[in-house]
């Protein structure tokens, strides 16, 4: 019970993200260039509609929600500036209850081919071995999935 008024002392009260909504900027712009992933992402920023989409959420989560929401958009973005589509898109599945098995395997397999291909600098067949596949499938995927392996050079 000592310690409990030892630590007592001094209250600090931390408002909500929502309330400070200047940070939600420098927040999401350092984390997009400071990730603590072993992989190297492409994007470094947000165009200013996916900016403007971060600012205008209501955050519950507060700045863990926002780095998941930052890490989870670097690792799908194939772009060096965060398109609004893509923030839009990460916040819904966010938001969501639970995702389909369908969407949730193509989710997957999207993300995957990207580490793969970041893996290899966009080596097609170094990706497609490393998958345990042929190039042509592998190509497919990649057609499925709308990638482009010169992106990833």
């Amino acid at each position: 019970m000592d310690l409990y008024y030892r630590l007592n002392v001094a209250k600090l009260t931390l408002p909500k993200l929502s309330e400070r909504r200047e940070d939600i900027s420098l927040l999401a712009n350092y984390f997009i260039t400071h990730s603590d992933s072993t992989y190297s992402y492409v994007a470094k920023g947000f165009s200013n509609q996916a900016m403007e989409i971060l600012l205008s959420y209501d955050w519950p989560g507060n700045v863990r929600q926002l780095q998941n929401v930052v890490e989870h958009v670097s690792a799908l973005a194939t772009t060096p500036i965060v398109p609004a589509n893509l923030v839009e898109r990460v916040l819904q599945e966010k938001n969501s209850t639970m995702q389909g098995l369908k969407e949730a395997k193509s989710q997957f397999e999207k993300e995957y081919l990207i580490k793969l291909l970041r893996s290899v600098d966009g080596n097609v067949s170094q990706a497609a071995r490393l998958a345990k596949g042929n190039r042509t499938e592998f190509y497919k995927l990649l057609d499925r999935h709308q990638l482009k392996p010169t992106t990833f050079k």
